[in-house]
């Protein structure tokens, strides 16, 4: 990799602490960013991995309300969620902070108040949606209605998320407010807006003309902004949830949370690095590298880098944002809200030791150029066909053949034959593909170029047969299994960025280490981590302080053991002769038909209950839709109606018809019969007995072969369910209404 920076500052959307994350969050953003960052740190660069809790926007203020609790309650109890499930799958920032902290706040209305004294917001009064009942003004995320582009149901002010379109609340058809369900009105409000119209120039030349190797959804989608015209846009709002503005006059006034958010990128550094914090955002020798969800498009590639341009001082900006689109779970888009999602802390419990599954199957089904679909099934079949049956199954053969002919030592390799020698001209090329395809932000193909080195392995083990060799020609046997040794110390450090802990696991069994770098977890504190040899899975740390540009190796633990990194990989002489290693571990086991019929019963049951509340729903509205009303009619006609009381008793089935039921009637002037279509409503036993209303004086008819004299008053409503009209209190037969 050509080194064109000292260092590469990686930042991470910052979620929503409303709620957990999911597999639609990991594979967009978390899983491609931290391949990166363990790929960098395995060269030797110089990382620093940034990320935090989004605490201030108005999802998070939205579950309060329905928690009946305080935001600061929901963004401590999913802060933790969040970050213990990044942890739990591997995800290891440097810093995990939160926009609620002290240094945060600090730092984000300093850099409103620098933008504020500088004159480069504007003031704007308009009209904006205010709750008449709750009686506050409403964020776009408060108000909701149908979507103008798809026609569904609970857009948001700001967002469809069945359609994905970028939405403004006065575009909502029959909008209501979140929190009360009235219908919002327009009332004056005054906010400072930062002119993107401003920059548009600047931006057209940043990105349009400087960065067309940028992905294509993010170029267009910035192109398409762009070209449309940029407007002022808007950077506090009228909350109580936020950092407060930092002016007079603007009592009620938070900042706006896509101006407040990406700060926190900032804020996480110094929180870190107080001392040196500069170098990573002020100085042209770091790479900055954004990693998102398409969503988040316009705030990270035009408001962001507006704020950073319009506040100066040095900032850089963003070389490059890799953003991916939306992944899918069974064919349905995920929905937090629907419940239709695999959520990450659910999936750490209910997956214990398969934290790289997941990983790995969310990278090959990586949603890099256009939306994908997760599916269980398909999560089975690559766990079981490609993890266990080629990656884990080439280790376990060469290891447990090593300890069966070898004592456990690697053996020494002798004449190279020209399977052997093809064998490992493979992986040289397969690392360069690798190294394109990751610098490329290309994961996917990444993860293929990795699995071919296991793909490799296990065809040459399978067509050298060891095993059979080993019964005539043991120097033959060691040569096979050295080279099939070679390449399971290629396969401990390809995988390292995708499963990091088979990774661990495999040098463990290797008996070899790994060197990840320079370590800013513990911030400035000089902390420099030391391995004695042999201790195998250790990840090898150095502070910044103690690295030296000039040494072969910054590696603690280089002079004490057999020390992984990225240069050795496709090296065929990893492992010397006679180094000892560890008993053989099953890297991945299969998952059964029945663990994954689980999942699938869970998400039948989800979208059950989702359609049975739905139609529930339907049925209501269909009910409560009232017919408009008919022609008029005059006194005389309705006076010639004989509206009158009677009583049933006796009623049976028509045969042959479901619907019909025929009633001997008692109108207190004679007994007669009546054919009415009830039977879907009344059954007859519920039917004798009751008292009725009747139409005496329609004029008869036969009705399968029977007389029918008169008609039952029955109500309708519009979903088509009917009742029968009955007296409050019972009255005479043949007791006259009108």
């Amino acid at each position: 990799m050509s080194k064109n920076h000292e260092r590469t500052l990686v930042t991470c959307a910052l979620p929503y602490a409303n709620g957990p994350v999911h597999i639609g969050h990991l594979a967009g953003v978390y899983v491609p960013a931290d391949i990166y960052v363990r790929y960098l740190r395995m060269r030797g660069e110089d990382v620093l991995y940034v990320c935090g809790s989004d605490e201030h926007g108005v999802p998070i203020t939205i579950k309060a309300r329905q928690q009946d609790c305080t935001p600061q309650d929901i963004v401590d109890k999913y802060h933790k969620i969040i970050k213990d499930s990044f942890t739990g799958l591997g995800i290891n920032f440097d810093i995990y902070s939160r926009t609620s902290s002290e240094v945060h706040a600090k730092n984000a209305s300093g850099f409103f108040r620098k933008l504020y004294d500088e004159g480069k917001f504007i003031t704007k009064e308009s009209e904006q949606y205010y709750d008449p009942e709750a009686k506050t003004f409403l964020a776009d995320r408060y108000i909701v209605g149908t979507c103008p582009k798809c026609g569904a149901e609970g857009a948001y002010g700001d967002q469809c998320e069945k359609c994905g379109s970028t939405l403004s609340p006065e575009e909502l058809i029959n909008p209501k407010s979140k929190l009360s369900g009235a219908e919002p009105i327009k009332k004056k409000t005054s906010h400072w807006y930062l002119p993107l119209n401003d920059y548009e120039q600047w931006l057209s030349e940043w990105i349009l003309d400087g960065h067309k190797e940028w992905r294509s959804n993010v170029y267009g989608q910035c192109k398409s902004w762009i070209d449309g015209g940029l407007q002022p846009r808007a950077v506090s709002r009228d909350l109580d949830w936020g950092v407060p503005v930092p002016v007079e006059g603007a009592e009620g006034k938070v900042l706006y949370v896509w101006f407040d958010a990406p700060i926190g990128y900032v804020s996480n550094t110094q929180e870190l690095l107080p001392n040196s914090w500069t170098k990573w955002w002020k100085s042209d020798e770091t790479k900055l590298v954004h990693f998102i969800g398409k969503d988040n498009i316009v705030f990270h590639c035009i408001v962001f880098p507006s704020m950073l341009k319009a506040y100066g001082d040095g900032y850089i900006l963003p070389e490059n944002v890799p953003a991916n689109e939306f992944l899918n779970l069974e064919g349905d888009k995920i929905s937090t809200s629907r419940n239709w999602a695999v959520w990450a802390h659910e999936y750490l419990e209910q997956f214990p030791g398969k934290e790289d599954v997941m990983r790995y199957v969310l990278t090959a089904n990586a949603p890099e150029t256009k939306d994908n679909d997760f599916s269980w099934k398909d999560f089975q079949t690559r766990n079981n066909s490609e993890l266990v049956a080629i990656f884990g199954n080439f280790v376990n053969r060469a290891i447990v053949l090593t300890h069966k002919y070898f004592g456990g030592k690697v053996p020494a390799c002798g004449t190279l034959l020209d399977i052997d020698k093809e064998t490992l001209a493979e992986i040289p090329a397969l690392k360069e593909s690798m190294e394109k395809n990751i610098e490329g932000y290309k994961f996917r193909e990444a993860l293929k170029d990795a699995m071919g080195i296991a793909r490799v392995g296990n065809k040459y083990i399978s067509d050298t047969e060891p095993w059979k060799v080993a019964k005539t020609d043991m120097e033959r046997t060691a040569t096979i299994l050295n080279v099939c040794l070679q390449i399971c110390a290629d396969l401990a450090i390809a995988f390292e960025p995708f499963t990091p802990f088979a990774a661990e696991k495999l040098r463990k069994m290797l008996g070899v280490c790994i060197c990840a770098g320079i370590d800013h977890r513990k911030g400035e504190q000089e902390t420099v981590n030391t391995y004695k040899a042999g201790e195998g899975a250790a990840l090898h740390t150095v502070s910044a302080d103690a690295v030296d540009p000039n040494a072969k190796s910054n590696c603690p633990g280089a002079a004490k053991c057999t020390c992984l990194n990225w240069d050795l990989l496709g090296n065929s002489e990893i492992l010397p002769e006679g180094h000892e290693i560890g008993a053989a571990e099953l890297l991945f086991a299969k998952i059964e038909d029945e663990t994954i019929q689980a999942q699938l019963d869970r998400l039948a049951a989800i979208k059950a209950e989702r359609e049975a509340a739905a139609a529930e729903a339907a049925a209501k509205e269909a009910a409560a839709k009232i017919e408009p009303q008919k022609a008029e009619v005059t006194f005389e006609q309705f006076d010639a109606m004989d509206i009158r009381t009677a009583t049933v008793l006796e009623a049976v089935k028509v045969p042959k018809t479901d619907k019909l039921l025929q009633l001997t009637i008692d109108t207190g002037i004679d007994k007669r019969t009546i054919v009415s279509g009830i039977a879907e409503y009344y059954t007859p036993e519920e039917m004798v007995g009751k008292q009725i209303c009747i139409l005496a004086n329609l004029a008869p008819r036969k009705i399968r072969g029977i007389e029918s004299k008169g008609m039952i008053l029955m109500a309708r409503q519009g979903d088509g369910k009917m009742r029968f009209i009955t007296p409050q209190e019972a009255l005479v037969n043949g007791a006259q209404i009108g």
